[in-house]
């Protein structure tokens, strides 16, 4: 049984690890390039997820190595910016 109290409190994340992000992007970037230019000298790897019913859009998982919780939140920050929708 779980405690309502116990919802509210942040998850424990053992740093340093791999992040998974959810990214969405136009169908005409270069993602390789997107990638490289906004996480710079980080580890990462990517793979295509799926592509939209009409073709627009491509999602991929991106999954970044990071050092902190401040590292993790300013990674998808960036990606905000530069993509349609992150998770």
């Amino acid at each position: 049984m779980v405690h309502l109290c116990e919802l509210n409190k942040e998850a424990l994340i053992s740093y340093p690890l791999f992040w998974e992000y959810k990214v969405i992007l136009a169908t005409n970037k270069d993602v390789q390039q997107c990638f490289k230019k906004l996480l710079k000298e980080k580890e990462f790897t990517f793979e295509h997820s799926h592509t939209s019913k009409n073709g627009r859009y491509e999602s991929y998982k991106l999954s970044v190595f990071v050092h902190n919780k401040e590292e993790r939140l300013e990674i998808f920050e960036k990606l905000k910016t530069h993509s349609q929708f992150v998770l």
